[in-house]
């Protein structure tokens, strides 16, 4: 007695697939709930399509980088830390600082980058991110469509 055992598993190419704009305002959510919903779009965890080993997530464009949410006192008790190369040259800024110096996209794109795989692809996810500290971009032609994150 045979059973019809059909079982084939669908490949999406990357050329196959069909990538969108999205575009997030960092002054809407806290940074953690924002980098988790960021990181799941880049690889392509929201579609059906997902495959783990192939690169189907769409491009994301946050901004309002200077206004992200932290809850609790991470606004000023959160620590980044960065080597300048030189013996002895390890800094450490606050997000307070580091919106006052204009350098926050820097750390939301660091936040992110730790939930997206090492190497080629998780690289090649990352590319697709882009963060500004104000409302303007110049991805108008992309027609990003709004995100919401809760």
């Amino acid at each position: 007695m045979e059973k019809n055992c059909n079982k084939t598993t669908k490949f999406v190419y990357t050329t196959h697939n069909d990538r969108k704009w999205y575009i997030v305002d960092a002054s809407v959510a806290p940074l953690g709930k924002l980098a988790v919903k960021v990181a799941n779009i880049l690889r392509g965890k929201e579609k059906t399509s997902f495959t783990p080993n192939s690169d189907n997530g769409d491009y994301v464009i946050i901004i309002n980088a200077k206004n992200v949410v932290f809850t609790g006192k991470k606004h000023t008790d959160k620590q980044y830390w960065y080597h300048t190369g030189f013996v002895g040259g390890e800094k450490t800024v606050t997000p307070k600082q580091a919106i006052a110096k204009g350098v926050m996209s820097k750390y939301i794109k660091k936040t992110v980058r730790g939930m997206i795989p090492n190497g080629p692809l998780g690289n090649a996810q990352y590319a697709k991110l882009f963060v500004y500290e104000d409302a303007n971009h110049n991805h108008d032609a992309q027609k990003p469509e709004i995100l919401t994150v809760k």
